[in-house]
């Protein structure tokens, strides 16, 4: 086929010019440069003319195929309804069930008041450790679907477990589980906040360093909740689940290791960096969400 050679550089095309000296003119350089450069832009011109009829064509015939597709897929449907043969649910399958009557999260009051001290409400253990298996069982659906969320982004992930927390709780305020624009998922009470959860990427000790001191600065008051949500997109998880208690124990605010909750999960208490009187726990629960 006629055409051009050259050399494809970035977004460049470079072309190369070569001959015996009295042959080599400028006139006929130019000459030489000006044709190629018409019968490049000609082609380009032509291949835009094909692309936009082939697009045309892919559009048409995408419906088409999709169209004959959900007509067989509901014609097999119908024939394997007619069989009368059970579906069996997936044990985890609650994970996405919206309660009939959601449920408003326990708030205890304080139970001691001495003198002008007022302690803070806090969030009851139970119903802390109830918020963490909803999250854990959304991780888990993420876990054997990793396809559907391994483009996801921290922020994207976030929403994820905000609509199935959502689904169990109900506040006076509307949702009870929010994204306030600094912190990721919250509990508010009175103006309060008696649980926060981060949702990071593993990035790193460094970077959980981080997202623990993060999480810190937005606690103020004794017995908050706190959760952080590790999803590990690239490193070896048994390596990554190794450094996770490395971090924890060699932070400033550590105090004592709680217990593990599982594999992944694990759970310590921590005090305020600028009152060692004020406690906090913090449970750090990982998902392997690979590429």
């Amino acid at each position: 086929m006629s055409g051009v050679r050259g050399a494809v550089v970035g977004n460049e095309i470079h072309l190369k010019y070569q001959g015996v000296p009295q042959d080599m003119s400028s006139e006929k350089v130019k000459q030489d440069m000006d044709r190629d450069i018409n019968t490049i832009k000609r082609h380009l011109q032509t291949m835009a003319h094909d692309a936009e009829m082939h697009n045309k064509f892919i559009e048409s015939e995408v419906k088409k195929l999709v169209v004959d597709r959900k007509e067989r897929i509901l014609k097999d449907e119908g024939l394997v309804g007619g069989l009368g043969i059970p579906i069996r649910r997936k044990e985890d399958a609650s994970t996405y069930t919206i309660p009939v009557v959601r449920k408003k999260p326990r708030i205890e009051p304080p139970k001691i008041q001495t003198g002008n001290v007022k302690r803070e409400h806090i969030l009851p253990e139970d119903e802390y450790n109830y918020i963490l298996e909803i999250i854990s069982r959304m991780a888990l659906v993420m876990e054997r679907s990793p396809k559907a969320f391994q483009d996801m982004d921290e922020e994207s992930l976030r929403w994820q477990f905000l609509i199935p927390l959502n689904s169990h709780y109900e506040m006076a305020t509307g949702e009870t589980f929010n994204y306030n624009g600094k912190t990721d998922i919250l509990i508010r009470y009175e103006g309060k906040n008696v649980f926060i959860a981060e949702c990071k990427i593993w990035h790193g000790p460094k970077a959980l360093h981080e997202t623990i001191d993060q999480l810190l600065g937005y606690t103020s008051w004794r017995d908050t909740k706190t959760a952080i949500i590790l999803f590990n997109k690239n490193e070896k998880f048994s390596a990554v689940l190794s450094q996770i208690p490395d971090v924890i124990t060699t932070h400033p605010c550590f105090k004592q290791e709680v217990g593990k909750q599982g594999e992944t999960s694990f759970r310590y208490l921590f005090h305020q960096p600028k009152d060692p009187d004020r406690e906090l726990m913090l449970t750090v629960m990982a998902f392997d969400v690979p590429k």
